[in-house]
């Protein structure tokens, strides 16, 4: 058998081998070591301020810190919306066992409502364990009603907070408006950075208008957190202060500055008491700026219930009323003048050399037009007999100023509507006005899908002269209108805000009045249409005259009455047959004195009747308040002691505390007619 050998162990190969691993080791160690310094040199140095600063972040949260929301003035100094002091129901989640159960023992102490339950648990789950979650305000007796249980509700707490307070309610409530929790609608319009530390905003009237100016700057501080987000150390805690090694950084809020506004509170007041019951509008302007010096809408709200938290369901009650108080009628109502564009017309009449303008005509109680038979009857069956334009002005004839709409022509009709600022908006500086409707061809042929329906007909010019058929109008334009027929044609765009308080230096930045375009018409004729006003309210068949009997001061006025729904050729309008929202609207127009006019007002009562008899003593109220000597003194004295019942919840004063300073009633004597 032949003999094996066995080969021997090459140690020179095995040690090549090895050496070659120890290499290829070695360069992998080296260029990994030089990935890795690379990698560092990037991190430590190249990158080193980004994650510095997230390092930071991780260790330092920023808590927004919200402003003092600004306060609003009346012109006189009142204080008309404020931030109080007030309690606030919180929940610390992690502290609590059983949020349903929780929630219902505070529905039963009345502390919330029953039907946000869902709501504010879904708010409090949604929040992290530590964090407090606001859940209602409370006033000073809930407050003391939780207190005495407060060990019953583990989790649950008080804590001190500021909500907004207006003192006088209901009667600025559509002029100032009121500020509620920020909705979805809301984010979408501002900057949520500016509103990180703010739970309300302004949500209607001045609140809204001005919510840039009133909302302030958000500040901010620095808190030292651990990874969960739960506060270790303060800025204004004890140990922060003590520790040198934590430079915790403070930017204190800038307040939101404080606005004056054009309201006299005073006149506000008495504005809101002579509508008191009724739904309707009055505004009262000064002829000489444009000053809203009162503005009112009834029904109304009580704005401190929105800003204090309102629950869903007492909302949409709100919401649900068939008066409607949350509606802006001296903005957003439109209702036809009636007989209240008579002055105008009667103006245009003379500028125009209207061949009635300067001839008597003859009232039989109607007026047809040439070929046909349909009868326009005037508001007394029996007719006025002779007039001129001044006589119709003063005793309100309907077919007088049926005839002059025929002579002007719709064209010159609305010419001169347009011209007073009918038709558009004024431009009031809050939101929710509407333009109302001044009638023509064009606007017809607009508006009327169907061909056979964009015919301009002359029996529409017709009503169009008594203020009725398409023509509708808001109360503000009304107003302003009689503002620009008070000052002789000068025109200045309505305004609330007059001025804005810085409220860190308090320097006050008062505004200009803004003018418009002035309406020409000649001196003569400008008397003439005064004269005939001054005749509604002075003359024995004046249609506004037993409303303003025993006045100390002159008032150029004019009545107006708005049919709400067409009564048929042969039948009779009857108040007392027909439903109480189907019956007349009331209206009137004023301004005093008549030779120096210093205030125009315009009244609008729904479903109140004729003008004489339902919306004029409103303007006598108005004008008594605006005249009467030593009221200020007594509006002041209200305001402050509205201010300083507000902690107890007692609501708004009402102009009945200034009725000494008014003093008694002048009498209103006997009509002579039932004026139109």
């Amino acid at each position: 058998m032949a003999k094996r050998f066995q080969k021997l162990k090459d140690h020179w190969r095995e040690q090549r081998l090895f050496f070659s691993r120890v290499i290829a080791a070695a360069v992998v160690v080296v260029l990994l070591t030089g990935v890795l310094v690379a990698r560092l040199v990037h991190l430590q140095v190249i990158e080193y301020q980004r994650f510095s600063d997230l390092s930071q972040d991780n260790r330092l949260r920023i808590e927004p810190l919200a402003p003092t929301r600004g306060l609003i003035f009346d012109r006189n100094g009142l204080i008309i919306a404020e931030n109080l002091p007030t309690w606030q129901l919180v929940a610390i989640p992690e502290q609590i066992g059983d949020l349903d159960a929780a929630l219902a023992e505070l529905e039963e102490l009345g502390l919330v409502e029953a039907s946000e339950h869902a709501v504010l648990a879904d708010l409090v789950r949604s929040h992290r364990g530590f964090e407090r979650v606001k859940l209602r305000n409370l006033n000073e007796t809930q407050a003391a009603r939780f207190a005495v249980r407060r060990h019953r509700f583990p989790g649950i707490d008080i804590q001190e907070g500021l909500v907004r307070y207006y003192p006088f309610g209901e009667a600025s409530a559509h002029a100032v408006g009121y500020v509620g929790s920020i909705s979805t609608r809301d984010l979408e319009r501002i900057d949520r950075r500016a509103y990180a530390a703010t739970s309300h905003i302004g949500k209607t009237g001045i609140e809204r208008s001005y919510e840039d100016l009133l909302h302030g700057q958000v500040g901010y501080r620095q808190q030292v957190v651990n990874a969960q987000g739960r506060i270790l150390l303060d800025p204004a805690s004890a140990d922060a202060q003590a520790s040198a090694s934590w430079e915790l950084e403070t930017k204190w809020p800038v307040p939101g500055d404080n606005v004056v506004l054009s309201l006299d509170m005073r006149l506000q007041l008495a504005t809101h008491e002579a509508l008191a019951g009724a739904r309707g509008a009055a505004i009262a302007i000064d002829p000489a700026n444009g000053d809203v010096l009162a503005l009112v809408s009834t029904p109304s709200f009580d704005p401190n219930r929105l800003a204090g938290g309102l629950s869903r369901s007492d909302f949409a009650t709100l919401n649900a009323d068939l008066d409607m108080p949350m509606f802006n009628r001296a903005l957003a109502g439109q209702y036809p003048p009636g007989s209240t564009v008579k002055p105008f017309f009667g103006l245009a009449a003379l500028q125009l050399e209207s061949s009635l303008a300067h001839e008597d005509i003859s009232c039989p109680g109607f007026f047809t037009l040439p070929g046909h038979s349909h009868r326009y009857r005037d508001w007394r069956p029996q007719g006025h007999g002779p007039v001129d334009l001044r006589g119709a002005i003063v005793q309100s004839c309907d077919v007088y100023f049926y005839r002059l709409a025929v002579d002007l022509g719709i064209d010159r009709l609305e010419q001169t509507m347009k011209a007073f600022g009918f038709g558009a908006p004024t431009g009031l500086d809050i939101m929710g006005e509407r333009a109302g409707v001044v009638p023509s061809r064009e606007w017809k042929r607009e508006y009327f899908p169907q061909p056979e329906d964009k015919v301009w007909f002359p029996g529409e010019t017709v009503i169009t002269g008594i203020g009725q058929g398409f023509t509708l109008v808001t109360p503000l334009q009304l107003a302003h209108a009689t503002a620009v027929l008070a000052a002789r044609g000068a025109s200045y765009q309505p305004r609330l805000l007059i001025g804005t308080e810085d409220a860190v230096s308090r320097d006050v930045d008062w505004a200009e009045p803004a003018p418009l375009g002035a309406v020409e018409a000649s001196e003569e004729h400008w008397a003439a249409i005064h004269d005939a006003m001054v005749g509604v309210t002075k003359d024995l068949r004046g249609s506004g005259r037993t409303s303003m009997l025993g006045t100390s001061y002159v008032v150029a006025g004019k009545t107006g009455t708005a049919q709400v729904f067409t009564v048929a050729q042969e039948e009779k309008y009857d108040a007392d047959e027909v439903d109480e929202r189907l019956r007349d609207h009331g209206l009137f127009i004023a301004f005093a004195p008549a030779e120096a006019p210093r205030i125009a007002v315009a009244v609008v009562i729904e479903n109140g009747g004729g003008g004489s008899s339902a919306a004029a003593p409103v303007a006598r109220k108005i004008l008594d308040a605006y005249f009467a000597e030593g009221v200020e003194a007594a509006a002041a004295e209200a305001g402050t002691a509205a201010i300083g019942r507000r902690a107890a919840g007692i609501s708004a004063p009402s102009f009945g505390a200034l009725a000494a300073a008014l003093g008694p009633a002048e009498p209103q004597g006997e009509a002579t007619h039932v004026p139109r």
